[in-house]
């Protein structure tokens, strides 16, 4: 695959390549060693499939012995409003980064529809308990998200919602890859 474009924000960039050049060297490398003709829907040979699009990437960054972080997230019971009893004492869910290698954080949204609160929330939420300093996500350009086999995001949509949400203090800084077959 190619590295279509780049979009820093909070800093990334700048942050990426003072601090983690060699890791931001790997993520480059493992993009473009995943070749996405091998990706293709075997049924209609057309779309590409997005699940294993992203096996091969943890494949890759596996290898490379990043590895994902997973945390728990339990909740307490709801406040109810207008008499509604929540049915369970506990929620719990979990929140997980793709790939972490020396506090740096990775996302590969592919296959997924992507929501500005995985930059906007759980790259902070990471950061603030300690796992990562800053964070990459890796998307889909537009073109190459219309040839995917299900609906993602795509690169030049996040950038827009970034930009028309602005920055915040408690942002954490991060690079957004868009990506194309």
């Amino acid at each position: 695959m190619q590295v279509a474009g780049i979009y820093s924000f909070k800093n990334g960039q700048e942050i990426l390549e003072q601090y983690y050049a060699p890791l931001l060297v790997e993520v480059f490398g493992v993009v473009r060693s995943v070749d996405a003709t091998e990706h293709k829907s075997k049924t209609t040979g057309r779309k590409y499939n997005p699940a294993s699009i992203y096996k091969s990437f943890k494949k890759r960054f596996g290898a490379l012995r990043w590895k994902p972080i997973q945390i728990r997230c339990e909740h307490a019971a709801a406040d109810s409003l207008n008499g509604y009893a929540d049915q369970s004492a506990h929620s719990i869910g979990y929140r997980k980064l793709d790939f972490v290698k020396e506090k740096l954080g990775t996302l590969v949204e592919i296959g997924k529809p992507l929501p500005i609160s995985s930059t906007c929330a759980k790259m902070t939420i990471f950061r603030n308990l300690g796992h990562i300093d800053c964070g990459i996500e890796i998307v889909p350009v537009k073109a190459f998200a219309e040839e995917m086999s299900s609906g993602v995001s795509y690169f030049e949509q996040f950038i827009w919602d970034l930009e028309s949400r602005g920055e915040s203090d408690i942002d954490t800084p991060v690079i957004i890859i868009g990506i194309d077959a």
